[in-house]
């Protein structure tokens, strides 16, 4: 049974059960009898307003349950949705729009730009009450059809959309309804939402408890950077299943309150988007005995996740640095050498996933789908198979992630292609030439420093740095910005004409 079935069955059984909970949405809360009327309402107008016109459809918001409403509204009427949080730049959200041709745009925050084709929240509140009309369930997206898809850094300085089909996701929750060793449906648990909704991390939490007839706790980012109010929060939540970055729980480790005694019904804690450290899964297991720890590990372009391994006081002892664990039922990892060549267990390599939550690829760009994306026979039953870029080793059947192959990297559980920074650093005016190297914290990617080369006299390289990080700002997210800018005459180059990377990190 898939995700829209398992959400109907909800609404019929449990109508007033709440499905998601937004502090400071505009409705605070939405139950899954709405949830499934409501998408109806706005999947028929969409069908009805657009009929033929399949474009995948920008939704743009922060948080709010009425974003979950258009979500399946969209994949009720056909289309996928595109999901674009207010944290994004508009230059960025911009590029989004024009390379979906998005028929319309949900957006239930205001747009700091007038695109014709957008549509308020109060306008979708207007259509679901004036509307009575039902979707046909013919109409829903089906197996290999695109569910939703997920921009992500791209090295040409234009974000790149994953495309997550049906059968992906359903496939992926297949699995994710059962991380921790026991079947979570009907278990009425509490999910924390940490992640925006266009960070592939939110997929855990928002459909597992979708699938499982949870109920959704969003953490706006108001509330996440005030310590009293996430305190407060998550008190008041009852919280089950925590899904979060190893970043966002590492901040929470910093208070006081953030423990069993506080916070008694936390029994799971999900991790992915980044390496979780020993330390940290130290201190959890600690503050919360009767919790699990489970890490897991998995690109967008494998619907979030697809490895696991329950962190046990054995395992801290065991490992360090901690595996990523083993790969979910229908998924087979392979590690490969620059020829393609399977790799025996111990050694280094390129993480090649080949399984059946690998995307179908990159949205309009069959020339960087092609680079990334393939297919491989295993047991006799061929799979689309995705060149992760990461390097990792299998090691007592457990595989260990070790960090990017190429320029990619993960900062505070963000992937980021450090190109895609060096090339909005150059489209500003004046700026020659750009380098952005990783800044690493007890082995961990901590920030990011910017060697800057300019065609202009740098007076005061604080005053400088300042101005060119507000320029940043306004093409890329706050994750993307170098917290340290350095200004030189030129950028050092090796023998063969590349720029001397090794050099300028050993400036840092």
């Amino acid at each position: 049974m898939g995700i829209l079935e398992k959400i109907k069955i909800y609404s019929e059984n449990n109508k007033d059960k709440i499905a998601i909970y937004s502090e400071n949405s505009k409705n605070k809360s939405i139950t899954y009898q709405e949830l499934w009327d409501f998408s109806d309402r706005l999947a028929f107008y969409i069908q009805n307003k657009f009929k033929d016109n399949k474009s995948p459809i920008v939704v743009y918001g922060h948080k709010d349950p009425f974003m979950i409403v258009c979500f399946l509204a969209c994949v009720k009427s056909g289309r996928a949705y595109c999901p674009v949080d207010i944290s994004v730049p508009d230059e960025r959200v911009k590029d989004i729009i024009s390379e979906t041709k998005s028929p319309v745009i949900f957006a239930l925050e205001k747009l700091n730009f007038s695109p014709e084709n957008a549509v308020s929240f109060e306008e979708i509140e207007s259509i679901i009450k004036s509307e009575n009309n039902k979707i046909s369930e013919s109409c829903y997206v089906k197996n290999d059809d695109v569910f939703y898809i997920i921009f992500t850094s791209g090295s040409t300085g234009k974000p790149k959309g994953v495309q997550i089909t049906l059968d992906c996701l359903n496939n992926f929750l297949k699995w994710s309804s059962f991380l921790g060793g026991e079947n979570l449906e009907n278990k009425n648990y509490v999910y924390i939402n940490q992640a925006p909704f266009s960070f592939d991390l939110s997929v855990m939490d928002l459909y597992t408890s979708l699938y499982t007839g949870g109920t959704l706790w969003c953490l706006e980012k108001k509330v996440q950077m005030d310590y009293n109010l996430l305190i407060e929060s998550l008190k008041k939540s009852g919280v089950n299943v925590w899904v979060s970055t190893p970043s966002f729980a590492n901040l929470c480790l910093a208070l006081d309150d953030f423990n069993a005694e506080n916070i008694p019904d936390l029994k799971l804690f999900l991790f992915c988007g980044e390496t979780l450290p020993n330390l940290t899964a130290k201190l959890l297991l600690e503050r919360f005995p009767k919790a699990k720890v489970i890490n897991t590990y998995g690109p967008t372009e494998s619907t979030v996740a697809m490895t696991e391994i329950d962190v046990t006081p054995e395992v801290l002892d065991k490992y360090s640095p901690l595996p990523v664990g083993k790969p979910k039922n229908g998924t087979h990892v392979f590690i490969m050498d620059e020829k393609g060549s399977d790799l025996p267990e111990g050694e280094k390599g390129e993480i090649v996933i080949v399984g059946d939550t690998v995307s179908v690829g990159y949205f309009k760009r069959p020339d960087i789908t092609k680079k990334s994306f393939g297919t491989k026979n295993v047991n006799g039953k061929t799979y689309r198979l995705y060149r992760t870029g990461d390097e990792g080793y299998f090691k007592d059947g457990q595989l260990f992630y070790c960090g990017r192959i190429d320029l990619q990297i993960k900062l505070h559980g963000y992937r980021i292609e450090l190109e895609d920074i060096e090339n909005n650093l150059m489209k500003i005016k004046g700026i020659k030439n750009a380098v952005v190297i990783p800044v690493k914290k007890d082995g961990i990617i901590d920030s990011l420093t910017a060697f800057v080369a300019a065609d202009y006299k740098i007076e005061s390289s604080l005053k400088a740095a300042i101005s060119l990080k507000k320029e940043l700002s306004e093409f890329l997210p706050p994750y993307m910005v170098p917290k340290k800018i350095i200004f030189k005459d030129k950028i050092p180059m090796t023998n063969n004409g590349k720029v001397n990377r090794k050099k300028l990190m050993e400036e840092l």
